[in-house]
């Protein structure tokens, strides 16, 4: 009797750990923390994806709005006032209710600089959010003029313009929403390797190992589509060549942003699955017109004309990348103008001249940074910088390569003096060219690695986010478009179809054009 209930208990043990199913994704970097609001990448926004809701979700694999924490929303007749009304019976991963208080408790902490929960004493900057909103509470640009709770699960935002996409705004990957409980008991410690990081998404955080791995468990009482895995694992791995190596072997099961030149290699191995993932992307090099060579324009257009961004494109994309003289995706290429050649001249012989025309015949020295970590639009950035340094020595410029942290990249190329010119560039979080031109342009806030903030621009985008037809918006966009070719701050190298791949029993990955998705519908049945 006694064998026969070891042996039952031995079986149900087996048929526990049988079923329980562990999902592994390879990312390209360590998130900058988990905190909702104060990120700006996508190594970040991805985890945050799977641990908070959003106020505004997307449709699966789109970037078309569909509900989130609010079912419904509407706006008054000159679209400066927004309404939204939130779901019901939802509660964050501490068991705290999602409700008005809790989404205006967030909201008004990456608005309001005099916050007491937004810890700005203490290293919080909320950047995406004075870029996406025009700046915060006080500032001149802020587009929000109020926010306010109309009952229990009713809020209200009143602008300082129309806005027509505010709901998109909301439904960024950087605006997830956090227990309010939660950021007050953790203080300046929520959402780093050090706190927790508590939302109602379809993950719950478990752990955070610095350097390793984050891991989150499945939220069974998910209001949404259920995940299909009983656990998700991120796993930081920088190096392109090592993910693709992990995917493999099977040691991850899928991953992201690989080098293009593998593409032949994934498609040929019977276990993996190759995913092109949607162009909707911008990989740049900007440049810091405080520097005392980069101030002058002449200098900026000799260093755009020498870059020859279609040969870099051609030998470090393998065909998955184009390469153009706008900042948009070719999605959005109804908001160019046709004033602006279609590409870049590439003209090392007047370059060089033009730099003398300045006063720099015999050149000078710049440091070129380029980021630790693959992105979307930059999978091997070493190379690629190594690349651009030729050619700006070939017209006399020598360029210093550097690198450093992520996370250090990200905050000190805001810190004065900045960088002198730097690797960056974006994914866009939905479907209006003001989302990839505010990033950089038009505020205080997009300005501050570059210093270039003038006021025409800003005016031009001021009116562009505020027009309700495509038609308007695309003569206002043109103009934006005519100016930021003409001033080589910020110069476009490529648009990029990044390279992702999976094992072959991944089953319900819906790749987003947009920075991320949620992996709540994602199974591995089969995995081994």
């Amino acid at each position: 009797m006694k064998k026969a209930f070891l042996t039952a208990l031995l079986a149900t043990a087996m048929l526990g750990s049988a079923s329980a199913a562990t999902l592994v994704y390879g990312s390209g970097g360590e998130p900058v923390n988990l905190e909702g609001g104060n990120v700006t990448d996508g190594n970040s926004t991805i985890v945050h994806r799977q641990i908070y809701d959003y106020i505004v979700g997307f449709k699966t694999g789109s970037a078309n709005l569909a509900p989130g924490l609010a079912t419904s929303w509407k706006p008054n007749a000159d679209l400066t006032q927004w309404t939204f009304n939130l779901r019901r019976n939802v509660k964050f991963h501490d068991g705290t209710t999602v409700n008005a208080d809790a989404i205006l408790f967030n909201f008004n902490r990456w608005w309001d600089p005099k916050d007491q929960y937004g810890y700005r004493d203490q290293g919080r900057t909320f950047e995406s959010f004075g870029e996406q909103f025009g700046g915060f509470k006080g500032d001149k640009n802020s587009l929000v003029k109020s926010a306010e709770k109309v009952n229990d699960y009713t809020i209200r935002f009143t602008l300082t313009q129309p806005v027509p996409a505010f709901p998109n705004l909301l439904a960024q990957g950087y605006f997830g929403i956090a227990s309010p409980k939660a950021i007050r008991e953790q203080g300046a410690k929520y959402g780093t390797p050090a706190g927790v990081a508590v939302g109602s998404g379809p993950f719950a955080f478990e752990s955070w190992r610095t350097g390793d791995r984050i891991v989150l468990s499945a939220n069974k009482n998910y209001w949404g589509a259920k995940p299909k895995v009983d656990e998700l694992v991120f796993r930081f791995i920088k190096d392109p060549s090592a993910r693709l190596n992990e995917l493999k072997a099977g040691t991850i099961d899928f991953t992201v942003d690989l080098a293009p030149d593998t593409y032949a290699s994934v498609k040929a191995d019977k276990n993996l699955r190759a995913v092109l993932k949607p162009s909707f992307n911008v990989g740049f090099l900007s440049l810091n017109t405080r520097n005392q060579y980069l101030k002058n324009d002449k200098v900026r257009e000799a260093i755009s004309m020498a870059i020859n961004k279609k040969a870099i494109v051609q030998a470090f994309w393998n065909g998955l990348g184009t390469s153009n003289a706008s900042f948009l995706p070719d999605t959005l290429g109804w908001a160019n103008s046709k004033s602006v050649p279609a590409d870049y001249k590439f003209d090392p012989a007047g370059a060089k001249k033009m730099l003398a025309d300045a006063g720099y015949p015999n050149g000078f020295t710049l440091d070129l940074w380029y980021m630790p970590v693959s992105r979307p639009y930059f999978p091997t950035p070493k190379p690629i910088a190594e690349a651009m340094a030729a050619d700006l020595s070939a017209i006399g410029i020598k360029v210093n390569l550097k690198t450093k942290d992520w996370a250090q990249y990200l905050a000190d190329r805001n810190k004065d003096p900045g960088f002198d010119m730097y690797m960056i560039g974006w994914t866009g979080d939905y479907g209006d060219p003001d989302n990839f031109y505010s990033a950089y342009y038009g505020s205080a806030n997009a300005a501050a690695d570059s210093g270039f903030n003038p006021t025409n621009i800003s005016q031009l985008m001021d009116k562009a986010r505020s027009a309700t037809s495509q038609a308007d918006k695309a003569k206002l966009y043109a103009q934006v478009h005519e100016l930021t070719y003409e001033a080589n701050v910020r110069l476009p190298i490529v648009h990029s179809r990044p390279l992702a791949a999976a094992r072959t029993y991944v089953k319900g990955w819906v790749p987003s054009p947009l920075g991320s998705e949620p992996f709540n519908t994602i199974s591995v049945d089969g995995k081994r």
